[in-house]
């Protein structure tokens, strides 16, 4: 075992004093590495024995089937809660118009960038983690004649400079959390934009770094099919200031995501009633859809008891002279 790994077992309560008094990113990830690698009880047991695998990681990973049953229950182009009205309302925030150039960070299946694209007449150039989900964002965009309006690509976080010019404005839903450098991805997306420029995100934050020990947390984040590395609210704020953004908005919406989950969901019993009417054809369907509920009812659950948050910002790019 490595000596990165052995530093991992530290007993929780004696690391929380250095966490809070700076930003510690490492700390986060490593433990949430050993979290993934290890079991359980690598992060919250430092006894003789905390380094035997308790169970199996529960990766969901994004499959053909579990593609079209996301888009089932979230809409077209979308595998998160907050369709078309959703995206357009929340992104009046940015001010956009037709003249403009905006980036998408976390594009997904592509549905924000094209609401983007139509609502606004932006032109959009989106970034997904997910090789498999930026090449079916992208089919969808073609097939709906926005290849270039509304363009997908994979984007690897480690490179340089990711990001191939100045935009006017940059949009992020649930997506930074899975990043595990935020200070890099902030000061790339902080790069690529232009003076003045806004920055509208949601993301998933912790209540504080001791939910980590969480049961329902750790199973959550095992679940995910990119590997997460979320950090409190207070630490996004903090990056995204050492990034060199001001901060305009800096709001607590959990409650309303619950919502958009609740009412995602308050369909899946009509759509398993329908994939059971293709008999065999359906089982491995709704063996996916229920999967899936599975991981949106422990995502509500951890939302609703607070240990995690759903938080929205809206950072602004000085000018130059200002800076």
């Amino acid at each position: 075992m490595s000596e990165n790994v052995k530093d991992i077992k530290v007993p929780l309560k004696l690391r929380l004093k250095s966490w809070w008094e700076g930003y510690d990113l490492d700390d986060v990830r490593e433990r949430l590495k050993a979290l993934h690698e290890y079991g359980a009880s690598a992060v919250v047991d430092s006894g003789e024995n905390s380094a035997d695998p308790v169970e199996k990681i529960a990766t969901l990973p994004w499959g053909k089937i579990k593609m079209e049953m996301a888009q089932l229950i979230w809409g077209d182009g979308y595998c998160g809660p907050g369709g078309r009205k959703h995206i357009a309302e929340m992104c009046k925030l940015l001010a956009m118009n037709s003249k403009m150039s905006a980036i998408v960070i976390g594009a997904g299946f592509g549905g924000p960038s094209r609401v983007l694209a139509e609502e606004f007449g932006v032109w959009i150039t989106g970034y997904e983690l997910s090789s498999e989900l930026a090449e079916k964002a992208m089919q969808i965009s073609t097939d709906a004649g926005l290849a270039a309006k509304a363009a997908i690509h994979h984007l690897d976080p480690e490179q340089d400079a990711p990001f191939d010019r100045q935009y006017d404005r940059a949009f992020s839903k649930e997506a930074l959390y899975c990043f595990p450098d935020k200070n890099k991805i902030l000061k790339d997306t902080f790069d690529t934009l232009k003076d003045g420029a806004l920055f509208l995100m949601t993301d998933y934050t912790l209540s504080g770094l001791s939910v980590l020990e969480n049961p329902d947390v750790q199973k959550w984040l095992r679940q995910e099919p990119v590997r997460p590395y979320p950090v409190t609210t207070t630490m996004m704020k903090t990056a995204l200031e050492d990034a060199g953004f001001t901060i305009r908005v800096n709001e607590d919406v959990s409650t309303e995501y619950i919502r958009l989950i609740e009412d995602s969901w308050s369909r899946a019993t009509a759509i398993a009633e329908q994939l059971s009417a293709k008999g065999t054809q359906g089982i491995e369907a709704i063996k996916s859809l229920m999967e899936e509920a599975e991981h949106w009812a422990l995502r509500a659950r951890i939302l609703k008891e607070g240990h995690i948050h759903v938080w929205r910002f809206l950072a602004h790019k000085p000018n130059a002279k200002i800076r």
